[in-house]
């Protein structure tokens, strides 16, 4: 295939790309609001707080009475008795206390989910700028490399060049033709990403973005809060620790007042009902409930060991998303000052050739150094956006969220 052929069919896919995609403008901020609606993790979270909420309400709760009635040939014959159960206050409080706990560990990573979607969310948007960006900088780069290419043919044909050089832009040409290509299908894949995240159909694409791609706000200090998933943790701690509790008071099982009536005796020597009253008493002979003493302190256990390991993994991962950002926001603005002073290079030496007082490497090398430079300005601001939303995920602390 012939570098024009190359070069209009990059050409032809971009305008193709645009063209699918300009149907329906959409923001950051709306493409976070449906990923949070319509997150599968969100929905997961949400659900595990509507369950944790009725766990509550079950430990809450009042046992209802249970009837009963029968018949015997002795007099009185007939029975009919209610049983109560009996709620001792204190088995009602850690049951109580252990599920409030478990709503709390719920509430939180439900907060937490709902930040994370939001900032996968806004990480896959910055991925589908950042490769619209290079799609762009690719065509561009094509039809420089095209524009060279004519001018080394030019000056070939005035005596003012050689064919070395024309077969040089030529093979640069189509390097970049075929990059411009490779960059206009990855940019249409991060886009069909955005799409599924979104819940959108991504057979093809249906989006345009409307924001365009920045370094996005500076992260304030957290300040001395508890990470979310460190307190779910410690609410989990709680709630293992109110289990325990409760299972060492159940020794003896609850117990139950029966009250009823006994009526017709045939023989008449028994008139009406006669009221009947007594007690049930569930007695520790067979086990001990020892079994489950046993399974709630290792649940116990295991709950603490899970609060220090989150303790000391997310004071791990904030120190490394700091340092992470820092670098990244270093990185970001040296690569905008090389930008600049690499696109000026090219500049001149694209003027030089075009004067003959430059040799077509040099300017080749020169729109190479260009092309890279964008291209790592471009990922570097991505990454130093993206750097700072998880910084901002990690330092959202039970203080700084809404009750």
């Amino acid at each position: 295939m012939k570098v024009e052929q190359l070069v209009a069919t990059c050409v032809l896919t971009i305008a193709t790309a645009r063209l699918a995609v300009a149907q329906q403008p959409v923001s950051r901020a709306e493409a976070i609001a449906v990923v949070v609606s319509r997150g599968p993790r969100v929905a997961l979270a949400r659900a595990d707080s509507a369950a944790a909420r009725a766990h509550l309400t079950i430990a809450r709760q009042f046992e209802n009475p249970v009837g009963s009635a029968s018949y015997s040939k002795s007099v009185p014959q007939l029975h009919y008795v209610l049983d109560f159960p009996i709620d001792f206050p204190w088995l009602r409080s850690p049951r109580i206390s252990g599920a409030m706990a478990g709503l709390g560990a719920a509430r939180y990573r439900y907060v937490f989910e709902r930040e994370a979607a939001a900032y996968e969310a806004d990480t896959t948007y910055t991925r589908a700028l950042a490769a619209a960006k290079r799609m762009a900088l690719s065509a561009r780069s094509a039809r420089d490399g095209d524009s060279l290419l004519v001018l080394a043919r030019v000056r070939r044909d005035a005596g003012d060049g050689s064919e070395l050089d024309v077969q040089l832009a030529t093979v640069v040409a189509g390097q970049m033709a075929n990059a411009a290509v490779r960059d206009s299908i990855e940019s249409v894949a991060a886009l069909l990403d955005l799409q599924s995240l979104m819940g959108i159909d991504a057979k093809s694409p249906a989006l345009t973005l409307a924001d365009t791609l920045d370094i996005g706000d500076a992260v304030t200090d957290a300040g001395a809060g508890v990470q979310l998933l460190v307190a779910a943790a410690e609410s989990d701690a709680k709630a293992a620790d109110f289990a325990v509790r409760l299972q060492q008071r159940t020794l003896f099982a609850p117990p139950s007042l029966s009250l009823g009536f006994e009526s017709h005796d045939p023989s008449g020597a028994e008139k009406g009902a006669l009221p009947t009253i007594g007690i049930a008493l569930p007695l520790p002979l067979f086990n001990q409930n020892r079994g489950a003493i046993g399974l709630a302190q290792a649940e116990r256990d295991r709950a603490q060991a899970a609060l220090a390991l989150a303790r000391i993994e997310g004071s791990a991962q904030l120190l490394r998303a700091r340092r992470a950002l820092s670098a990244a926001r270093d990185r970001a603005a040296r690569s905008g000052r090389l930008q600049q002073s690499a696109e000026r290079v090219a500049a001149l030496s694209l003027l030089a050739f075009r004067e003959g007082a430059a040799a077509l490497p040099s300017v080749l090398e020169a729109q190479r150094a260009s092309r890279e430079a964008l291209a790592q300005y471009v990922d570097d601001v991505a990454a130093a956006r993206n750097a700072a939303g998880i910084v901002r995920l990690l330092t959202l602390t039970v203080d700084r969220i809404q009750p």
